[in-house]
């Protein structure tokens, strides 16, 4: 391949092998991989192509990132206000992000309280600032209001 930015002489075959590797890594929502391919230098007709060829062939799914997506980030304590908006970002349609998060689903209000304990600890706070910092923290983590209700409450049932 050259070093020229535009790749002039790269073929088809390198921009599939170039995305194979990157897919192979981990899984890409369509709109990232075509960034990461064009960024290498390989030109628009190109991308799309491979990227129209590797949907076709089941290698590549939004569908498949969003949910590859959500597990990732929910484990490490993120809500899903938060997962939705990165998945729009990252090129996921309106349908998928709404199919894929599900925000009254009961693992999230056990995961908020879970959040807010790892970094708070369990005691719940006392006074009306301290209350208002872990709400705070849970809203910019990306839970919603009723979340906060919840892991910010002594409340044994969830809300669902």
């Amino acid at each position: 391949m050259s070093d020229d930015p535009e790749l002039p002489d790269a073929s088809p075959r390198d921009a599939r092998l170039a995305a194979m590797r990157l897919l192979t890594r981990r899984e890409h929502s369509c709109k990232e991989l075509k960034q990461k391919l064009q960024h290498k230098g390989f030109n628009a007709a190109q991308v799309e192509k491979i990227s129209n060829d590797l949907q076709r062939e089941g290698l590549l799914s939004d569908a498949r990132f969003a949910e590859s997506y959500l597990r990732a980030r929910s484990s490490k304590g993120y809500g899903p206000v938060r997962i939705q908006l990165e998945l729009k970002q990252r090129g996921a349609s309106e349908d998928i992000v709404s199919a894929t998060v599900m925000e009254d689903d009961a693992q999230w209000f056990e995961l908020a309280r879970r959040v807010r304990e790892k970094r708070f600890g369990r005691a719940l706070p006392a006074t009306a600032n301290e209350r208002l910092k872990q709400q705070r923290f849970l809203q910019y983590r990306g839970f919603n209001q009723q979340h906060l209700k919840f892991a910010l409450s002594d409340d044994a049932e969830l809300p669902c």
